[in-house]
């Protein structure tokens, strides 16, 4: 890992640095989705959370199912201007593919050290999850962009992605169970190809959910689609139109993307746990109006976000945001240290924690959220020292 300023952007070799720069509005976005991540994913208690900052149970959607697909969609955009920005520095399609290479590597790596700490016992070790998804996703969609930089194949490639993960998902048999729709239901938790499929390569201790996984190996198919989403965004965001024409391509293909996964959410629901090809396309837009949202609010403004009150609106979202990896990891293991610790019998320190929050506010949902706030501020402290500091952690 290396440290820098905080330039992880990208584009083709067709694209030269005179084409439009960095935008900040990226680092405002990945900063939010990061600290709206560690929220939902830090409940003080999961079963009393309020609504929108838990996953829906199954099928359909809350705020929180938005988190990853958003995260994985800026992965798409930022890698059009990282490869921009090395490319103009001198970089070849060879060097490049060797810190493609080596980037996913590690994120696999440290996902694997997330699910496993502090314990690391091989019989349970999760060898799937969130990083080693964005892992996969990005050695694939980067590998792919730096073959070609041709948006027209990578649209193609998203089709497909949807089109056949929707045939498998609703017209193959499902081994021991049937045929979806005819002799189970659609969608089924256990009996559908994607949990199967996974049963057959890991046994049921390195599945989070024991009978299926929700960043299985099959449902990859579809978030390959959310990642090249992202991509076609980065080059729409590089071309030379003005920025106001962008912001508003960016918007209307937002409206889009939840027209078209609402209408498909019809016949083929939008799941999550499942990443259907209707969650593709609602989450898709969600996450373009999301960016089209803060392209007006911090791009598209007159003056730059470094004048006082802009700034310190825009500062924990930017210190989040520049240094996403390292904040989610800390995050992710400072959960599982707290979690871990038992200072008396059968409680640990994260439930004593929760605990002293109910003495300050009765209601279990809102001690919920209290502990999730208080959570985020002690992880915003160490990524606001690297920033403060200018040391942007560059995997």
């Amino acid at each position: 890992m290396t440290t820098t300023s905080p330039s992880s952007s990208s584009a083709p070799a067709t694209l030269t640095a005179a084409r439009p720069g960095r935008l900040l509005s990226l680092d405002v976005l990945r900063g939010l989705t990061i600290a709206f991540m560690i929220l939902v994913n830090n409940n003080g208690n999961e079963s009393q959370a309020y609504w929108p900052l838990k996953h829906a149970a199954w099928n359909g959607f809350t705020p929180t199912d938005l988190v990853f697909p958003t995260f994985l969609f800026l992965v798409g955009i930022s890698t059009v201007y990282s490869t921009a920005a090395r490319l103009a520095q001198g970089a070849t399609r060879q060097s490049l593919f060797q810190h493609v290479l080596r980037r996913s590597i590690i994120i696999y790596l440290l996902g694997l050290i997330v699910n496993s700490f502090p314990h690391f016992h091989l019989h349970t070790m999760r060898f799937y999850g969130v990083l080693p998804r964005i892992a996969i996703c990005y050695l694939i969609v980067a590998s792919l962009y730096l073959l070609s930089p041709d948006w027209r194949s990578k649209a193609a490639m998203a089709i497909t992605a949807l089109a056949a993960y929707w045939i498998l998902m609703r017209f193959v048999p499902v081994p021991g169970y049937g045929v979806p729709t005819h002799d189970i239901p659609l969608l089924d938790r256990d009996a559908n190809l994607t949990a199967w499929l996974d049963r057959q390569i890991f046994s049921a201790s390195h599945l989070y959910e024991r009978t299926r996984d929700p960043e299985g190996l099959l449902s990859t198919i579809p978030a390959l689609a959310t990642a090249i989403l992202g991509l076609l965004t980065g080059i729409w965001l590089r071309t030379l139109r003005p920025l106001r024409a962008r912001a508003a391509g960016v918007a209307i293909a937002g409206f889009i993307g939840v027209l078209l996964g609402s209408l498909w959410n019809l016949s083929f629901p939008i799941n999550k746990k499942l990443w259907t090809s209707s969650y593709v396309l609602f989450a898709g837009g969600l996450s373009l109006l999301l960016l089209a949202l803060c392209l007006l609010i911090v791009d598209l403004r007159e003056k730059r976000p470094t004048s006082s009150g802009h700034s310190r609106f825009l500062s924990p979202f930017l210190v989040f945001g520049t240094n996403a990896i390292a904040a989610y990891v800390f995050s992710e293991l400072l959960q599982s240290t707290l979690s871990s610790i038992h200072p008396h019998p059968g409680i640990n320190i994260q439930q004593l924690l929760y605990r002293s929050m109910t003495h300050v506010a009765p209601n279990q949902a809102f001690a919920s959220l209290l502990y999730s706030i208080g959570f985020v501020a002690v992880c915003w402290v160490p990524v606001s020292v690297l920033y403060r500091r200018s040391i942007f952690i560059k995997i």
